[in-house]
């Protein structure tokens, strides 16, 4: 079995999240994605900013970042979006065999 890993994303709207989400899963790039909606305070440009916006937890094969990150570039109107990699560590046995039998 492959290396589970969780990518966190986070998108300006639900239209821009749910079309992320629903590519990489068509794709096969993830396994599965939820979607949440999130507030956000962070630095950009010199000044504090704090915006709503949609958290995306995908689940995928920690070999797939790379094209999770290319889709998710191509498909992102952030200048800089936020993309990063948690690898699963540990997790149940049935849902890891879930995310590797469902990532191609």
């Amino acid at each position: 079995m492959t290396e589970a890993a969780l990518i966190l994303v986070s998108c300006v709207s639900e239209e821009e999240a749910r079309t992320i989400a629903r590519g990489l899963v068509d794709l096969g790039f993830a396994a599965g994605v939820q979607r949440f909606p999130i507030t956000s305070v962070y630095t950009w440009r010199g000044q504090v900013v704090e915006d709503p916006e949609w958290l995306l937890v995908i689940k995928t094969r920690a070999d797939r970042f790379h094209d999770v990150e290319r889709f998710v570039r191509e498909h992102h109107s952030y200048e800089v979006p936020q993309m990063v990699m948690v690898p699963i560590t540990a997790g149940h046995a049935p849902y890891l065999a879930w995310i590797d039998e469902h990532t191609a």
